[in-house]
């Protein structure tokens, strides 16, 4: 175009440019819904598996350890549903008449029990050096899939605000683990260990049935949840210390339970492994899930953009200056629920229960309930 030129072959090549920038629009177009269907199809692919992790479903899980015994009752068993009732401590029939299924209401010591639970077990938890955080309750979709969870499609958990790009948290792993989104954290700052506390959102579809009645499955509840971001080559050391504090927290409440390594169809897309805890529910007459502790490796950093940069020089490059910085590794990240209320509640109320009706305080949850010590009947 620069040089000379006839008429006529300007103007061809002023057409050609025109149709080439046009096409390069219809391009650009196209590689932006690729690279989107692309990402989709990438976010279905689950992170690897610990070689140790059990293959099958749920039933080839294997058990880590078994805690205490179920207690004998000598006289006949409530479940939590009817304690709660006779004890004026839950009401779901108003709870659904407001919000509909799977909603309830706390009442009187249910509301003292939930308020010591989350106080005992955030106090308990930040003497191992955890840092105390609440968290927003509504986050951008982009920040669930980066933590590996599907916010849409049909059997989806997740809550969607309609008009937006926002969810409701199904759980606090969400908002913490995008604190640190694209950045790089100085290695001197790692573990960063934090325990959040938060209200949880999920729409259980595809959950029915007697094994899920009461507060056992419900679509809100309250959950103190630990996190921790670290090297990469630490990752499994810290799964054994948030299995530990989970142990530990739940024996010093005196609960039958037992901790189990998760089979590999139930670890879920982000988990490289997980330890699972089940809690004898005497009123349910079985075991019930009331925690878990994953590590996911780099599976939700590198979507999420969290690395570290090694303090140590580089060793293959010895310029100096910029070049010589050793280049950032992505963090590895765990979470492990520390307490998720309304599992404990029903825990806590059907093996504490007593002949009378009433229902004993676990001694170390006392001082947080302003020294109650037991849950008594109403007079009438």
């Amino acid at each position: 175009m620069k040089g000379k030129l006839e008429p006529a072959e300007r103007q061809r090549l002023i057409e050609e440019g025109k149709n080439l920038k046009e096409g390069l629009v219809t391009l650009e177009e196209d590689l932006l819904k690729l690279t989107d269907a692309l990402q989709q199809e990438a976010q279905c692919i689950p992170n690897m598996t610990h070689p140790d992790v059990p293959i099958g479903g749920e039933e080839s899980s294997v058990i880590r350890k078994m805690v205490g015994s179920p207690r004998k009752f000598s006289f006949p068993v409530k479940d939590h549903l009817q304690l709660g009732k006779e004890l004026d401590l839950l009401d779901f029939d108003a709870a659904a008449e407001v919000s509909g299924s799977k909603f309830y209401y706390l009442k009187n010591e249910a509301v003292m029990l939930e308020m010591g639970l989350i106080n005992w077990t955030l106090s308990e938890v930040m003497k191992k050096g955890f840092t105390p955080l609440t968290t927003p309750e509504i986050v951008r979709s982009s920040v669930v899939e980066k933590c590996g969870f599907q916010p849409r499609g049909a059997n989806t958990q997740v809550y969607s605000i309609e008009g937006s790009d926002q969810c409701l948290i199904g759980t606090a792993e969400i908002p913490v683990g995008g604190i640190h989104m694209d950045s790089i954290v100085a290695e001197s700052l790692l573990p960063l260990k934090y325990v959040a506390f938060s209200h949880c959102f999920r729409t259980e579809a595809g959950a029915a049935g007697t094994a899920t009645r009461g507060l056992y499955r419900v679509h809100q509840f309250s959950k103190v949840e630990m996190f921790v971001l670290c090297q990469s080559e630490e990752s499994e050391f810290y799964h054994e210390e948030l299995i530990k504090i989970e142990e530990d927290l739940f024996s010093s409440l005196g609960l039958h339970y037992k901790t189990l390594d998760m089979a590999s169809v139930d670890l879920g897309a982000p988990a490289y492994r997980k330890f699972d805890v089940e809690a004898w529910m005497p009123g349910l007459e079985r075991f019930g899930e009331i925690s878990s502790a994953s590590n996911c490796t780099d599976y939700q950093s590198r979507r999420l953009g969290i690395r570290y940069r090694p303090s140590e020089p580089s060793s293959t490059n010895s310029k100096k200056g910029k070049g010589s910085l050793p280049p950032p590794k992505f963090v590895h990240t765990l979470n492990a629920t520390a307490c998720a209320i309304p599992r404990m509640i029903v825990c806590l109320l059907e093996n504490y229960q007593q002949e009378d009706g009433s229902v004993i305080i676990p001694e170390p949850l006392r001082p947080f309930m302003g020294g109650l010590q037991i849950i008594a009947p109403k007079s009438r």
